[in-house]
């Protein structure tokens, strides 16, 4: 689905003309006009605003988490006028709410969101305030639901979810340690966060906080609560941002945030207590899928500065141009084989959640966790390479773009627990299936040997034997 000539010359043809044709029973005439209608968007208003976004930004840690650049504002405004606002929310779940597109509908104009650093914000679909306000709406109450999801469904205020700890392995989510204690009709939370990705913006105003209110329970998934905690709360400390890979991700950044007697209202609490564990499997699953489906769209970027590396006609090795050398063709076809199978991968899985939910696309929704990002880095891995030194450099977006890509093998779960829930899924529910089924095929096997008058032979089967020492 990449772009290949500017938009509107002869040649080009629009994003819902792309739509792979397995997909496009499923896409409605309402979507198909948004469809490209957020590719003009992106293409012509979010990408090339993208470096003055940074640029904005300030020369120190202070300044640079404190900017708000007014380019985001404006664009802001124009994705509303564009009717381009709260794209994400599904209407079999959350109808009314958003704009009432399908996942699927939804993944394929993703795609063209993460062409663009900024396009996700602007459109008002950037994490984690998307999976946030997925959380008040399907399980806020409605107090919940007017001091926060109303203002993040409007884009005036910013969110940050804290699940990650530093002194644990948070990848298993029952590790979790921060403490949080009841005292009469107030919670009060002790412990540390890190990795919060949006807690370094000055409109963060709400933190979503997983702790503990039950460690002894016997049921380890009963354990965690999940709350709600104003930013400006007294006890909170955002103490520092963490870097990726060198980069700062000014203004959002990734906090780390301490919690010292921090108290809050019991009534914060979203959906009741020991019910966290069910609350963050709702939100990371839509999460990941959101994170894949614009994944392919970084990945499609950096293909097409692949391939504008390779036809620069001032780029030559060897008295060649780079696009007559045969091994950088094979790269740049191995990326379009691999941005097409992923893209019907992230697809075929949010056409699983439209079905049914997330819970009941939990493999596919695993497999596209797994597979996209891979597919992005091998990408953007090919099109660094073909740059050499440049590619490596602030002068492309290339490095850039892995730095804040690399964490999607990380984030909402490694790839390691993932791959190996999948493969317990697989043999669990097929194991034994699947030695019954061998062995019965062997059996019928045996039978029909018999019925034929044949004796099962190896053809192989040689029996040579030596009855004499070899002589030396």
């Amino acid at each position: 689905m990449s772009v290949p000539y500017t938009i509107g010359t002869p040649g080009y043809v629009p994003a819902s003309q792309k739509i792979p044709p397995i997909a496009l029973p499923l896409v409605s005439p309402r979507a198909k006009v948004f469809l490209d209608k957020i590719e003009r968007f992106v293409e012509e208003e979010c990408v090339p605003a993208d470096e003055v976004y940074e640029q904005a930004l300030g020369r120190d840690v202070q300044s640079r988490f404190s900017s708000h650049p007014q380019i985001i504002e404006d664009l802001k405004k124009r994705a509303k006028e564009l009717g381009l606002w709260n794209l994400f929310l599904p209407k079999n779940h959350y109808q009314g709410t958003g704009a009432d597109f399908t996942n699927l509908e939804y993944g394929l104009m993703a795609e063209y969101l993460g062409r663009s650093h900024i396009a996700s914000e602007a459109c008002n679909c950037a994490a984690p305030d998307t999976g946030n306000m997925e959380v008040f709406a399907k399980y806020g109450t409605e107090e919940q639901k007017r001091r926060w999801l109303e203002p993040l469904l409007a884009g005036e205020i910013r969110s940050a979810f804290c699940m990650t700890e530093p002194h644990i392995a948070s990848s298993d989510a029952t590790n979790i340690e921060l403490a949080i204690r009841r005292e009469g009709n107030d919670y009060i939370l002790n412990g540390e966060k890190w990795w919060s990705s949006g807690a370094g913006d000055l409109r963060c105003t709400v933190y979503l906080v997983l702790g503990k209110t039950d460690p002894q329970n016997a049921n380890k998934y009963k354990q965690q609560t999940l709350v709600a905690v104003p930013s400006n709360t007294p006890g909170v400390t955002v103490k520092r941002m963490m870097q990726v890979l060198g980069y700062d991700d000014a203004p959002r950044g990734h906090g780390h945030i301490v919690f010292n007697n921090v108290r809050v209202p019991v009534s914060n609490v979203i959906l009741g207590e020991g019910r966290g564990f069910e609350v963050i499997q709702g939100r990371l699953g839509p999460g990941r899928i959101h994170h894949a489906m614009r994944c392919v769209g970084v990945a499609e970027r950096a293909l097409e500065w692949f391939i504008a590396r390779l036809v620069d006609p001032r780029k030559k090795t060897f008295g060649k141009r780079l696009v007559d050398h045969g091994v950088l063709l094979e790269r740049v076809a191995q990326s379009r084989i691999d941005i097409d199978a992923a893209r019907l991968a992230v697809l075929n899985a949010a056409v699983k959640v439209d079905m049914g939910d997330t819970k009941s696309a939990l493999k596919e929704i695993a497999e596209v966790k797994v597979q996209v990002p891979a597919v992005l880095l091998d990408t953007l891995h090919r099109a660094m390479q073909a740059y050499g030194a440049a590619g490596m450099s602030q002068d492309t977006p290339l490095a850039r773009m892995y730095g804040r890509n690399r964490t999607k093998k990380i984030v909402d779960g490694p790839d390691e627990v993932h791959m190996q829930q999948l493969g317990k899924t697989e043999c669990r529910t097929r194991g034994d299936q699947m030695l019954e089924k061998i062995t019965a095929q062997r059996r019928k096997t045996d039978e029909l040997l018999k019925q034929y008058g044949m004796e099962k032979i190896d053809v192989l089967q040689l029996d040579r034997a030596y009855h004499h020492a070899a002589k030396l």
